[in-house]
């Protein structure tokens, strides 16, 4: 697909003046062109919106970033699986990259060519492989030895040709949570660097296997380029000497990782994006490989907002709670990582600046259910409507039904337009498939 530039327009969430404020010095904040408060009036809270020209936007600037480079944008579907979302990518032109047997019947569903998804993960069951091969994806990114085995053993059976790369751990540290660094021995991904050529040499032993390329991932909101070039330098150097062993590897799969600015820092996409690319390209120029990138939260992330409504005010003794319907069900990443989102009142009356500073809680039964800690924000009353940015990649895909909740409804917005894209889910749903 030919890279086109982003049009111009507003931000994903912006505060806008609107005809339905009954406070003329009021704003509120839109999702495009749509006010936020009368998507949660007509569809509940909680409420994840994304801004279709986000993801488009954020999409483009990728391909222009690595434009006159062959590559293939492999959006990683565990960032948000939505199928109306993978449809909007796929017509941009992405490939997928998935991790289980169940996103890439996400992607079959949405009828995207098999030939532009990749396979990653470390437990790949046999059931899945199975299903991978039929499918005729592009690629298995290899993780073990065992998994090499298996995967050689299902080709044969099945009487299909795997293309494969093994996926290599090049030891680059990079300064993330350590819930989501993958480059270093101690982690369960990938394997180690010294093992990765006779991993390849046992593949080629197998006439249903196909050595095509070298994968390599290192961690997940990663800002710092460094890390980055330092691995394609390692993996550039590794791609040379298999194909002095007369491996074709026409693949060079660098995963994801490019991290975004939760705080709001300065720090533009589109410089962002191409900086990724200097880093990346630089190591392979001159080795005539297919680029495959992996990015999710880089696209998804700021198009999507987890919309909720202040339940009650709480004082503890001075410590002040704003506890709001929503939770770490919802929303598990401040809870699982301690990651920061910015949280905004969705309507600003410019009468009122007043803040305070608050920790904003759910209702679950855990100390650690919270969206912030001692967080300074505007002051907020009962029944106000709350807009958690930032929450496009990684909220709805680790969504539970903890404290049997009921998850979410998604909507998305594409300019002046909106559309259910996940129904709410209800209690009848989560006791259907149980059994007295």
């Amino acid at each position: 697909m030919k890279a086109q530039h982003p049009a111009q327009r507003l931000p994903a969430f912006t505060y806008l003046r609107d005809k339905r404020l009954s406070r003329k010095s009021g704003v509120e904040m839109h999702a495009d062109r749509v006010a936020l408060s009368k998507l949660a009036e007509q569809y509940g809270t909680p409420l994840y919106v994304y801004s279709g020209s986000a993801i488009r936007e954020r999409y483009q600037q990728f391909e222009l970033a690595f434009q006159g480079v062959e590559h293939t944008i492999c959006y990683s579907v565990k960032a948000n699986s939505n199928l109306a979302i993978l449809r909007l990518l796929a017509q941009l032109g992405a490939g997928f990259d998935i991790v289980s047997g169940g996103e890439l019947r996400r992607v079959r569903e949405i009828g995207r060519k098999p030939r532009t998804v990749v396979f990653s993960g470390v437990g790949k069951l046999a059931e899945e492989i199975d299903l991978a091969l039929q499918t005729g994806i592009l690629m298995f990114n290899v993780e073990s030895a065992s998994e090499l085995e298996l995967l050689a053993a299902r080709a044969m059976h099945l009487r299909k040709t795997a293309q494969f790369a093994v996926r290599v751990n090049p030891q680059v540290t990079a300064e993330t949570h350590p819930y989501i660094s993958t480059g270093l021995h101690e982690h369960k991904f990938g394997v180690p660097w010294h093992d990765a050529p006779a991993l390849y040499r046992r593949g080629s032993e197998c006439p249903r296997l196909k050595a095509a390329g070298v994968s390599v991932h290192i961690g997940s909101q990663i800002t710092d380029v460094g890390p980055f070039r330092e691995a394609m330098d390692r993996v550039a150097s590794l791609v040379l000497s298999l194909r002095a062993e007369k491996h074709d590897i026409r693949y060079v799969d660098a995963g994801g990782g490019l991290g975004i600015s939760y705080e709001r820092s300065p720090r533009s996409f589109p410089a962002a994006a191409k900086q990724y690319a200097k880093a990346l390209l630089g190591p392979l120029k001159g080795l005539g490989t297919h680029l495959l990138l992996e990015p999710g939260r880089a696209i998804i992330g700021p198009a999507g907002a987890l919309l909720t409504r202040v339940v009650y005010r709480k004082d503890n003794d001075g410590k002040q709670f704003v506890v709001v319907d929503a939770a770490m069900n919802d929303l598990l990443r401040p809870s699982l990582y301690g990651a920061y989102h910015q949280i905004v009142p969705v309507v600003l009356n410019d009468d009122n600046q007043t803040t305070e500073v608050v920790d904003v809680v759910g209702p679950i039964c855990e100390t650690g259910d919270f969206f912030a800690r001692d967080r300074e924000i505007r002051k907020l009353e009962e029944g106000d409507l709350l807009a958690i940015l930032d929450a496009g990649a990684y909220g709805m895909t680790l969504a539970s039904n903890y404290n049997t909740r009921p998850r979410p409804a998604e909507v998305l917005v594409e300019g002046s337009r909106s559309r259910l894209i996940r129904k709410r889910e209800s209690v009848r749903d989560l006791l259907a498939p149980e059994r007295l």
